[in-house]
């Protein structure tokens, strides 16, 4: 699969053969999505926490006495049923992680770079580095490419002018190739790979 790389100006700068095997595969929605849900399960905080009728700060004696009075058996008013017990079964804090094979992490990525090449929402960028750390500057030369939501990866230093300036940028992100990941290649319109980091995904599926 042969591309055209781009300069961040809108010009040409020759071509580049991508790998079929890492962007030419036939896209497989349920792979992309099992990475996807375990990211975010990953990430999730699972701070959620309820207290059950151990843990409120109430008196555990009996509420009164077990006959004579007419009225239903009760002990402690601790118990989920009364105003200021309990939750019974409410949630806990815990890890909502699970597990997933090296190899269908691999192969998600993968699917996503080829779903994006499928699609014709890949551009290859001869180099993501600017003189000037200018917005302003930025946001032209996005524009003169037809960028308006989009992820960047660059090699494994990125330029620092380019990431400030980028970063004031609405729907605009940038990452080292370190941090591709398939999340964030599918939640952006358009992907956008500098020549360093195509080399780099091209060493580490080889």
């Amino acid at each position: 699969m042969d591309l055209t790389v781009k300069t961040l100006s809108g010009g040409e700068a020759g071509q580049l053969s991508l790998n079929e095997g890492i962007f030419g595969l036939e896209p497989r929605e349920d792979i992309v999505a099992r990475v996807v849900r375990w990211q975010l399960a990953k990430r999730q905080q699972g701070t959620h926490q309820a207290k059950g009728r151990a843990e409120i700060s109430r008196t555990g004696a009996k509420m009164y006495k077990q006959k004579g009075t007419g009225r239903a058996r009760h002990s402690s008013a601790r118990a989920p049923q009364f105003r200021g017990g309990g939750k019974a079964h409410g949630p806990v804090s815990r890890s909502h992680e699970h597990e997933l094979p090296k190899k269908v992490r691999a192969l998600g990525l993968k699917h996503a770079l080829s779903a994006k090449a499928k699609a014709s929402n890949l551009i290859v960028i001869d180099d993501l580095a600017v003189q000037d750390a200018k917005t302003k500057a930025l946001i032209a030369n996005f524009a003169g490419l037809g960028l308006t939501n989009a992820l960047f990866i660059g090699g494994a230093e990125l330029d620092q002018n380019f990431a400030r300036a980028a970063s004031n940028i609405p729907n605009i992100d940038v990452l080292p190739i370190q941090g591709i990941n398939v999340y964030d290649i599918m939640r952006r319109g358009t992907l956008v790979l500098s020549k360093s980091a195509v080399e780099a995904l091209e060493e580490r599926f080889k």
